[in-house]
């Protein structure tokens, strides 16, 4: 999972990061609020973790925006020495799904964000099971991808991406966060390499309106999947 860690205590922040990272997810962290806002407008987070009380912007300001602006259920932690009963009751109802007071404990924090990320985004392995979408099939078994039944060739990279695509159906899904999914956390890549990807895809799979799809490109952001209703032919 990509998470965005709103903390300003320096070792803390590093601290989390380490944990998380560690156990497979990628962390970055911001000392400010506005900070994590103005990446938040263009980048992808799976799960944000706020402290409540940072200089200038606070996390309940950084909450009250993220429900405002991310259409995405994003699940929002908060992680605060605030344990008053109302402060905690203040937090759940502007948006956020969970409250931890610190100190923190590692084993916790993370059973914590996996419970959140189960309850968000159902898992299922990606070595497993069929994806059907009408006229396009993915077998995840054998990855193989095929249209109107007949099997589509593509590399490996164009295989994952179009799975990744498939399981994000609607979700706005930042260059940025599409390298690191697809390409792996520490792929040096410039992020065109994902726009000729998905130019690829889109003309293999044909994935245009008029098959029922649209792959377009956000500005400043990156790409969305949907599917669309196709015009009945006159």
């Amino acid at each position: 999972m990509r998470i965005a860690l709103l903390e300003d205590e320096q070792d803390q922040a590093n601290l989390v990061c380490a944990w998380l990272n560690a156990a497979g997810h990628s962390c970055r962290a911001y000392m400010l609020g506005k900070d994590l806002v103005r990446e938040a407008q263009r980048e992808t987070f799976d799960l944000f973790l706020l402290d409540w009380e940072v200089p200038g912007m606070s996390g309940a300001e950084v909450l009250v925006w993220i429900r405002a602006n991310i259409a995405e259920p994003v699940p929002v932690l908060f992680v605060t020495a605030r344990q008053r009963e109302e402060d905690i009751v203040h937090a759940l109802s502007d948006g956020a799904d969970d409250y931890m007071v610190k100190p923190l404990g590692k084993l916790e924090l993370l059973a914590r964000i996996d419970a959140l990320a189960r309850r968000a985004r159902p898992s299922q392995r990606p070595d497993e099971g069929v994806l059907e979408f009408g006229r396009l099939s993915v077998d995840c078994c054998s990855r193989q991808v095929k249209l109107d039944g007949q099997e589509v060739t593509m590399t490996q990279k164009d295989y994952e991406l179009t799975v990744f695509l498939l399981r994000n159906i609607g979700r706005l899904l930042s260059r940025g966060y599409i390298l690191e999914a697809v390409w792996g956390q520490s792929a040096d890549l410039n992020t065109r390499t994902v726009d000729t990807h998905v130019s690829r895809i889109r003309g293999k799979l044909q994935l245009t309106p008029e098959n029922g799809w649209r792959l377009c490109a956000v500005y400043q952001h990156g790409y969305r999947l949907e599917q669309v209703a196709v015009a009945p032919a006159q």
